[in-house]
C-alpha cells in the first residue's frame, strides 16, 4: 500500500480507504437490519492486513449500526488506524446538540476519540447558517484540545465555488471528503485549491458510485489499455497530484484485493498519463454526436424539463458505454412517484433553451432522438 502526506495534518494516509457505508447486512424476521459482524470484522481486519489506515463511516450508515460495527471489527488495532466519522448537521440546532452526536459516535465506535471528524455532507447555506452562527469550528477546535478530536473535517456536496467559499473562510478545518471521478470532475480545480491550502482530500465515489464498476470498452479508449474500467477509474483518482486518498465502500474479499492493488501502485498514472485520459475524456464527449457540458443555461425550461439530466443519461450511454446507467438514471426521471419528470412532449416550442445554450444545440430536436433511444433501452 502506498501512503501520502494528509495535508498539514501530520498524518500519512493510506491511498486507499474503506467507506463502511455498505457493509454486509442481513435482515431480521422482524424486518429489522443488523450488520453481518462477522464478515464485517474480517473484511476491514483484511484491508487493514493489506495497508489501509483510513476508515470512514457515519450515524446513519448501514441503518444506523455502521459505527458500531467499524468499532467492533478495528477494536484490536485502534491505535494503528485511523477513524473518520461525521456530525449531522441538519439535526444541529445548537451546541449542546453538536456534543450529543460527538459523544454518540464516540459510545458507539467504543473509543475516546475520533481522528477525523466531519461537519456532514455541508453545502454554503449550512455552513453560514449553522457552523458559523454557532462557532462550530471554534467547538470542534475545544474538543481537539481535549483530544477527542484529533482532527477537524468536513465533506462536501455543493458548487466548487461554495467549496472555495468554505476553504477560504473556514480557518481550522483540516481535511475534505468530496466527489470526484472520470464522470463527474466538477471539483478538480478545488482539489488542487484544497492541497495548495494544506487540506488533506479524501474522494468518495471514485468508481462513479458503482457506475465504473461494470464492464466498457471505456479503458481502451481513453489511454489503449485492456484495463478494467474499475481499475482506470481508481487510478485516474489517484493520479491526481492533489487526492491523499480514494473511499471505497467494499462489500467483498474481492472489491478488497483488487482495490488494495491498485492503492499499492506506486504511480497509479504519470501526470502525462493522466492529463491524457481527462484530454481522452472531453474529447470523447465533444465528438460525440451530442456534446452537453451540463452548464445548465438551458435552465429553467418554463415546463419543467430537466435538458441536462436527460442528456446525462444519454452521455452514459453514448460516450461512456454504461447502458445500465443510462437506462436507470432515465426510469428514475420519467417514472419518479412524487413528479414524473417532463419530456419533450411538454414542450412548448418557446425555444428558450436553444437561445441560451453555449454549445448552440438544436436541443429540441435532440431531446426527441435522444428520448427515443432511452426509451427503448
Amino acid at each position: 500500500m502506498q501512503y501520502r502526506p494528509f495535508g498539514n495534518t501530520g498524518v500519512n494516509i493510506s491511498a486507499l480507504g474503506f467507506g463502511c457505508m455498505r457493509l454486509p447486512e442481513i435482515q431480521q424476521e422482524d424486518g429489522t437490519w443488523e450488520v453481518d459482524q462477522e464478515k464485517v470484522n474480517a473484511m476491514l481486519l483484511h484491508a487493514y492486513e493489506l495497508g489501509v489506515n483510513y476508515f470512514d463511516t457515519a450515524p446513519f450508515y448501514c441503518h444506523q449500526n455502521s459505527e458500531a460495527a467499524v468499532g467492533k471489527a478495528l477494536k484490536s488495532i485502534r491505535d494503528k488506524v485511523y477513524i473518520s466519522t461525521k456530525c449531522p448537521l441538519d439535526h444541529v440546532k445548537t451546541v449542546e446538540d453538536f456534543h450529543f452526536y460527538l459523544n454518540q459516535s464516540l459510545e458507539r465506535l467504543g473509543t475516546d476519540h475520533i481522528d477525523f471528524y466531519h461537519f456532514w455532507g455541508i453545502n454554503k447555506k449550512e455552513f453560514d447558517e449553522i457552523i458559523v452562527p454557532l462557532n462550530l469550528i471554534e467547538e470542534a477546535k475545544k474538543l481537539k484540545e481535549q483530544g477527542r478530536i484529533r482532527h477537524i473535517s468536513f465533506s462536501f456536496h455543493d458548487s466548487p465555488e461554495a467549496l472555495k467559499y468554505i476553504i477560504d473562510n473556514g480557518e481550522g478545518l483540516e481535511s475534505v471528503l468530496l466527489q470526484y471521478n472520470l464522470l463527474d470532475r466538477a471539483n478538480e480545480d478545488m482539489i488542487q485549491y484544497a492541497h495548495e491550502k494544506g487540506l488533506g482530500v479524501v474522494v468518495m465515489g471514485p468508481v462513479g458510485g458503482g457506475r465504473l464498476a461494470a464492464p466498457t470498452e471505456l479503458a481502451k479508449k481513453l489511454n489503449g489499455e485492456n484495463l478494467n474500467t474499475y481499475e482506470l477509474a481508481l487510478r485516474f483518482v489517484l493520479g491526481n497530484p492533489g487526492v491523499c486518498c480514494a473511499l471505497s465502500g467494499m462489500q467483498t474479499y474481492d472489491m478488497v484485493d483488487k482495490n488494495a492493488a491498485v492503492g499499492s501502485l506506486e504511480v497509479p498514472m504519470t501526470e502525462k498519463e493522466w492529463r491524457d485520459v481527462g484530454e481522452n475524456l472531453e474529447n470523447l464527449k465533444k465528438f460525440s454526436e451530442l456534446y452537453c457540458t451540463g452548464c445548465a443555461y438551458c435552465q429553467p425550461c418554463p415546463k419543467g424539463i430537466n435538458i441536462p439530466r436527460i442528456f446525462q443519461a444519454y452521455t452514459y450511454l453514448n460516450v461512456y458505454g454504461l447502458k445500465d446507467t443510462a437506462k436507470g438514471t432515465w426510469q428514475r426521471y420519467v417514472n419518479n412517484e412524487k413528479e414524473p419528470g417532463a419530456t419533450s412532449a411538454d414542450c412548448i416550442n418557446c425555444g428558450y433553451c436553444e437561445k441560451k445554450c453555449p454549445q448552440h444545440l438544436k436541443i429540441r430536436e435532440l431531446l426527441k432522438k435522444v428520448e427515443g433511444t432511452l426509451g427503448q433501452l
